[in-house]
């Protein structure tokens, strides 16, 4: 992928993270809304699941854009390959693992 199929894939990225965030900010408050209303728990539960989902997804396109920015950037930098490397692994890694 060449630089500028690059920055603009990234940048689609970022505006969809930011459209989700926003979404995902509108939930959370339908939720407080919720719970301060004396909704069913189990209505409640349904939607925290949702929100839990949606930032699943939403980390999923963070970390494609780390991919597509900082790790390819710090490659074209010239940075130690090896370090560059276990950055990436230490990253995924830790989105494996949480």
């Amino acid at each position: 992928m060449n630089s500028d199929a690059n920055a603009t894939a990234q940048e689609k990225i970022k505006k969809n993270v930011l459209s989700r965030m926003k979404r995902i900010e509108g939930q959370v408050r339908g939720i407080q809304g919720m719970i301060e209303g004396g909704k069913e728990c189990e209505d409640i539960l349904v939607q925290v699941r949702a929100v839990r989902s949606a930032l699943q997804s939403t980390n999923k396109l963070i970390l494609k854009r780390y991919m597509l920015k900082c790790h390819a950037e710090s490659i074209e930098a010239g940075d130690n390959q090896e370090e560059a490397l276990e950055k990436l692994i230490n990253v995924l890694t830790g989105y494996v693992e949480g």
